[in-house]
């Protein structure tokens, strides 16, 4: 395989578009919520992205993985994959999706915690503690702030939690798939285990509790379930596979960071959701701190070349 390069003009605006697409995920989400339940359209996504793989990984031939002792791996990745997005799902109800989009991206720093305890080639460095610190100290600095509502301030205090242990589930999976035999397997594989799982446990829940039921198939909600999974589980995932095969992902992880601003900018614009001081001055720091954890090797490079010069 070649090595990997810096990244260029081109991976920067294809990873644009891909932030676009992911902060864009929890708008469509929930601007279809009146019509299909959150988690109904989490397990439809993913049963349909899971389809759309199945059939890139028979084309391809990437099913030799599960000769590789993947599958108690794979599970468990599957499973805390259903918890992130039925965690998403619960929090969409209460919460803002810019606030959901922020919160869940505090996955790095829990992954890098776990990492931590679990391997040790993955230590945290003090810069990285920095971060943590930082990040920890944003999310208490917007949980403070709230709306002019005390009802609300207690709805939104409990998505805002919801998003976050949405956030440790999604780092708990990168925990799963760096520490079992999904670390060698394709990542075609390691997605096609999450999104399977994620199908069957999402759809339980939804007939469970009798949320398949309360359903309207309007343009809006057709358009969203096509959105999410044809668009964002499949066609942007794998765009970002072939990233990483191509670019360096320390540079590539530092682009993500414009998820969570789109998510909030396009919160305000298409669902016309507040905003309050407290949760812009926490997303900053959260933000900040995320930085901090996932660019570290970047930034002591960057200082160790400030100071040979």
């Amino acid at each position: 395989m070649s090595a990997r390069r810096e990244t260029d003009a081109f991976s920067f605006q294809v990873m644009v578009l891909l932030c676009a697409l992911w902060g864009l995920q929890q708008v469509a989400i929930k601007l279809a919520a009146g019509d299909m339940a959150p988690v109904l359209q989490a397990s439809l996504r993913s049963g349909l992205a899971a389809l759309l793989v199945g059939l890139l990984m028979a084309w391809r031939g990437g099913w030799e993985g599960l000769r590789q002792g993947t599958l108690p791996g794979g599970l468990l990745a599957g499973v805390l994959f259903a918890v992130e997005f039925l965690l998403v799902a619960l929090s969409l109800g209460y919460t803002s999706a810019g606030h959901v989009a922020v919160f869940l991206y505090t996955s790095p720093v829990f992954s890098a915690l776990g990492l931590h305890l679990m391997l040790p080639g993955e230590r945290l460095r003090p810069l990285q503690w920095l971060g943590i610190g930082v990040c920890f100290a944003g999310i208490a600095v917007a949980f403070i702030g709230g709306t002019s509502s005390a009802h609300m301030d207690a709805r939104t205090l409990l998505g805002d939690a919801l998003a976050v242990g949405a956030g440790l589930a999604w780092g708990a999976t990168t925990v799963a798939v760096r520490t079992s035999r999904l670390s060698e397997a394709p990542p075609g594989l390691t997605l096609f285990y999450q999104l399977a799982v994620a199908f069957v446990m999402l759809l339980g829940v939804a007939l469970v509790t009798g949320q398949a039921g309360r359903t309207t198939l309007t343009p809006i909600v057709v358009g969203s379930v096509l959105f999410q999974g044809v668009v964002v589980s499949f066609a942007s995932y794998l765009a970002w596979f072939w990233l990483l095969r191509r670019y360096l992902a320390s540079n590539l992880a530092v682009f993500s960071f414009m998820t969570p601003l789109f998510g909030v900018t396009l919160g305000v614009l298409i669902l016309d959701e507040p905003l309050t001081l407290n949760f812009v001055l926490g997303a900053v720091l959260v933000l900040v701190g995320i930085g901090l954890v996932s660019g570290e090797a970047g930034l002591r490079r960057l200082l160790q070349h400030r100071t040979r010069a």
